[in-house]
């Protein structure tokens, strides 16, 4: 018995303009709530913009961001737990990734996801802005020993040059006690602490639920999923997934454009 869903956002909930969810995949997720299942968005994204995509769904509630680092009650705001990266193996790793590839440039994302610090010169979206955050967000700039300073709920590392799969090699060859890097098809590369993934995530929630991972059903496409695919009972790739992702998964639906998710939960409250 299937008693919580879990659904990566981007690649997977969300259309292809990251921004999208379809009538069908709301309707489905609230059918899920009806029939007596917990839902919650899981994603690289930090609880402010998880929140913002999923409003005035059923799945404005308990959600898990910064690939596992961060928990929230996107509706009171109460923060279950945040994993920190430690000050010493982040400035490791980024000093080391440094001198492989110049120019790499860093950013610390702190205070629940809400809090950013990036180096001076990072090229990105910067301030996300009140079309994409739910709630207020503060960005400012430093230097690397200031970005380094404090510990990360997920630190960012991007060049304009290299690509993200690329960078993970690196830091995985570099193998820095205490980092755990990956990516999500965002173009950088992210590093939560050693131990931390979406799977370390959604098990902490469950325990505080009292739901074993056999039933749970999870949903994801890409690198940062694969470990909350091998964990739950029954983990779901999407059609237009990454390798890996569909290495990890029990079963693959449709892509993420196709309503896959949605399927997928139309078939299993049929089943009940």
């Amino acid at each position: 018995m299937i008693r919580l869903l879990a659904t990566d956002v981007d690649g997977t909930l969300v259309r292809s303009d990251h921004v999208t969810i379809s009538p069908r995949n709301r309707a489905a997720f609230a059918a899920a709530v009806d029939a007596g299942i917990i839902v919650t968005a899981i994603s690289g994204r930090q609880p402010y913009s998880i929140a913002h995509i999923v409003k005035g769904t059923a799945l404005a509630g308990p959600a898990i961001g910064s690939n596992g680092s961060v928990a929230m009650d996107l509706v009171s705001g109460e923060l279950f737990f945040e994993e920190l990266l430690d000050v010493d193996a982040q400035r490791t790793l980024a000093l080391a990734m440094r001198e492989r590839f110049p120019g790499l440039k860093a950013v610390s994302v702190r205070a629940g996801g809400n809090l950013y610090v990036a180096e001076h010169g990072y090229a990105g979206q910067q301030d996300p802005g009140a079309e994409s955050a739910a709630w207020q967000v503060i960005h400012r700039f430093g230097d690397l020993d200031d970005v380094l300073a404090a510990g990360s709920v997920k630190l960012v590392l991007k060049h304009p040059e290299i690509r993200p799969d690329a960078l993970l090699v690196a830091a995985r060859e570099l193998n820095v006690p205490g980092c755990h890097p990956t990516i999500s098809g965002a173009p950088f590369l992210e590093v939560s602490r050693a131990g931390i993934t979406k799977a370390s995530g959604l098990a902490s929630v469950c325990e505080r639920l009292g739901i074993d991972a056999s039933e749970v059903m999870t949903f994801g496409d890409n690198v940062n999923d694969v470990e909350m695919l091998s964990w739950a009972g029954r983990g779901v790739a999407m059609g237009n997934a990454t390798p890996e992702a569909l290495a990890a998964a029990d079963e693959v639906t449709l892509t993420n454009d196709q309503d896959g998710v949605a399927l997928v939960i139309e078939q299993l409250l049929s089943g009940r």
